[in-house]
């Protein structure tokens, strides 16, 4: 991902395989394998309603069927087969029609995407208003499995929380020189494009949209935010391609959004200038999109990424971000399209010795003085933190800084900063924080609120209803989709934190176990599930415990962002991230004496983050710069708790490499899966132990104080 100090693609990391012609479709099935469709599969079911979306429906539980022996029929009335003649002695029935509404008790009306379930007298049924809610019912019986055909089950209704639940596939038309064909290409290469041209890979493609629709994923951007020359034509003469795609992932439910250049009336249509108040540009654009809507009607709406790293904006002509989004919100308000214009944006030229410039600070600096003039169809789409998708970030406050805007909440599965998918690194846990953080206070609504449909708790003065989910996915055309096979488990969590952002990250992760692991018969599936949990559970602190200290962030290597340098970005124009000493560590962003951004969070978190007593430790050295003796809350000093964390987190990894050993010992997992990720764990290991050994070499030299335990740093 190019949303990085000095990103490029190179050393560090071996690139993904590039096999030629296209791969077969022989990948592994994730959460969506055919055994999780044994219980619908084994019994007999109605499928009531018209339209593509029942069509796939109906689709899945004939295969379903075909494979265990059940029987699948379409049409027909309840009590009565297809014909009207025929009795019916079903067990399953889904349903969009009244026919079956007698099953449920009335109620507040499901909406496009809802569902109710319920059984009574041996009969399962799912019923919606729409197809779309008929399809994730399917999909949550699948999750259910056997449970779900209890004799009696009460009336249980589920709606999405959030509208929009977006995955950003970053992927490059062409092999760019510096990127390859993916942007941070963790999971090989993309699933769209191939060296400059459509990969026309429909069942691959079809896939990926299944296992997307059986998260809760609607919408995918289909290429990088970063838009490079040959990506532009994509909006234009290129459109033809983009609607293959739509075509392919419409039967799952998934529109189709594309990222767009704002020079794109300049590089495109041959105008002189980009100005968004300017009427040949507002033309250009109105034209554009009525040529993208006439290809692709149910089409989602632009991207942009403006006046950030290097792309163009309205900057250029002294017009400010609100101006920009309304441009392209007003070319697409008459087809229902959204623009999702992207908060990233800060100085990436900084002078590293300017204490007084904070790139925290920039997101909040630009867009806060302009809450209440985005138009309605503009959503601002915000990083989860002020910086870049780090191990640990305090929230951003622009989340709470904008009450009058429609705000999604983005989130990094491919996990750069995060081990790059060769580290188990299970990141529902902070995703969960991030959603559950109440920037007003305890009393007050969660970023989850914000982020949410109508329904949810408004936050203070909103106006409108939330702009969802957006997040940058880890897929690619590697066997396993992400890389590493337990990566899946974080699209996955991705997807299901955006229909229902107050579930468990660790329910979350045991259904993604339960759907994805299926062991033998003569396997012990407690022992896969512990195992698997204690793998995973703690591993995103695990993480963060080899890498980044009390909030501090970016002691990667620069370029590519794999494995330990300290230094590597702290004197670079990208900013500066611990300002680290002889006599302590850490950024001073307290608006007494440092940077100020402490002062843009609302109360009671201002007032925490200012108090170097009071703000928590896992933040501490993100807003406070104090001396290596300095004792933390829990009683350590931030010297000893950098040498014991990065210990303590070699440790951890190598119980979980342990672990797993013992979990493929005993048969539990398939042979294709153990080898990837044993290969994995060891990298992870070897990664884990290069952290401690610099990081503590590091502080050791910096702050001249010894282990406490007299441990070995070299």
């Amino acid at each position: 991902m190019n949303d990085g100090p000095g990103s490029s693609r190179g050393a560090g990391r071996a690139e993904p395989e590039q096999p030629e012609g296209q791969r077969p479709l022989d990948v592994h099935p994730a959460w969506l394998p055919p055994e999780a469709f044994r219980a619908i599969g084994s019994r007999r079911t109605r499928v009531l309603g018209d339209g593509p979306l029942v069509e796939t429906v109906l689709s899945e539980v004939r295969e379903a069927c075909a494979r265990y022996g059940g029987v699948a029929r379409h049409g027909g009335v309840m009590g009565h087969g297809a014909t009207g003649d025929e009795p019916d002695d079903l067990i399953l029935v889904l349903s969009t029609v009244d026919a079956v509404r007698d099953f449920v008790p009335a109620g507040q009306p499901l909406g496009e995407e809802g569902f109710t379930l319920a059984a009574r007298s041996g009969v399962t049924v799912v019923v919606a208003d729409r197809p779309a809610g008929l399809l994730y019912g399917l999909f949550e019986l699948v999750r259910l499995g056997e449970a779900a055909f209890r004799p009696e089950r009460a009336p249980e209704s589920h709606r999405p929380a959030m509208r929009r639940r977006m995955v950003d596939q970053w992927d490059n038309v062409d092999v760019h020189p510096v990127m390859g064909q993916v942007e941070r290409g963790y999971a090989g290469g993309s699933l769209f494009w191939r060296d400059g041209k459509p990969r026309r890979d429909p069942d691959r493609l079809r896939a990926y949209g299944r296992l997307l629709a059986g998260c809760g994923v609607n919408a995918v951007s289909v290429n990088n935010v970063n838009v490079h020359a040959t990506e532009a034509h994509l909006l234009t003469d290129r459109l033809a391609e983009v609607a293959e795609i739509a075509d392919v992932l419409r039967p799952y439910h998934i529109r189709v959004h594309l990222s767009v250049s704002f020079a794109s009336p300049i590089t495109l249509g041959g105008l002189p200038t980009a100005d968004p108040l300017d009427e040949r540009v507002r033309a250009w654009w109105a034209g554009t999109t009525r040529q993208v809507y006439a290809t692709i009607p149910d089409f989602g709406g632009y991207v942009v990424k403006a006046d950030s790293e290097g792309q163009p904006g309205p900057f250029a002509y002294g017009r400010n971000h609100a101006d920009g989004a309304n441009l392209l919100a007003a070319a697409l308000a008459p087809y229902g399209g959204v623009v999702h214009w992207r908060a990233f944006v800060y100085n990436h030229r900084q002078d590293w010795r300017d204490r007084s410039t904070d790139r925290a600070r920039a997101a909040y600096d630009h867009f806060a003085p302009l809450d209440g003039q985005f138009h309605d169809n503009a959503i601002l789409q915000v990083k989860y933190g002020p910086m870049d998708f780090q191990a640990r970030e305090p929230v951003s406050p622009v989340i709470a800084a904008m009450p009058a805007t429609r705000l999604a909440v983005e989130v990094q599965v491919t996990q750069e900063y995060t081990g790059q998918q060769r580290h188990v690194c299970y990141l529902g846990p902070q995703w969960s924080e991030v959603l559950g953080f109440r920037p007003w206070g305890p009393d007050g609504p969660a970023v989850r609120d914000v982020a949410a449909s109508p329904g949810g708790a408004a936050s203070p003065g909103r106006a409108h209803d939330g702009g969802g989910l957006v997040a940058v996915s880890n897929a690619g055309d590697d066997p396993f989709w992400t890389g590493h096979p337990l990566a899946q488990a974080n699209l996955y969590a991705a997807g299901r934190l955006a229909w229902a952002p107050d579930l468990d990250p660790t329910a979350i992760l045991d259904e993604w176990i339960e759907l994805t692991f299926t062991p033998s018969s003569t396997g012990d599936p407690d022992l896969l599930r512990r195992s698997l949990h204690e793998v995973m559970d703690g591993s995103w602190r695990t993480y963060e415990r080899y890498t980044a200290p009390l909030g501090v962030g970016f002691m990667v290597r620069p370029g590519h962002h794999y494995g330990p340098d300290v230094d590597g970005y702290e004197y670079t124009p990208w900013g500066t991230y611990h300002f680290a000493d002889r006599d302590g560590i850490g950024v001073d962003r307290t608006v007494a004496t440092g940077t100020g951004f402490a002062g843009q969070y609302p109360p009671p978190w201002s007032q925490l983050y200012e108090s170097r007593q009071g703000c928590p430790d896992e933040l501490l050295l993100f807003f406070h710069h104090v001396p290596y003796g300095h004792v933390l809350h829990s009683g350590s000093t931030v010297i000893q708790h950098i040498y014991d964390t990065h210990f303590a987190g070699v440790e951890e990894v190598r119980r979980a490499r342990q672990v797993w050993e013992r979990l493929a010992g005993a048969g539990l997992v398939d042979p294709a899966v153990d080898t990837r990720v044993r290969e994995r764990l060891d990298e992870q290991l070897r990664c884990a132990e290069e952290w401690c050994d610099q990081l503590n070499a590091y502080f050791l030299r910096k702050s001249g104080v010894p282990d406490a335990h007299g441990r070995p740093i070299y």
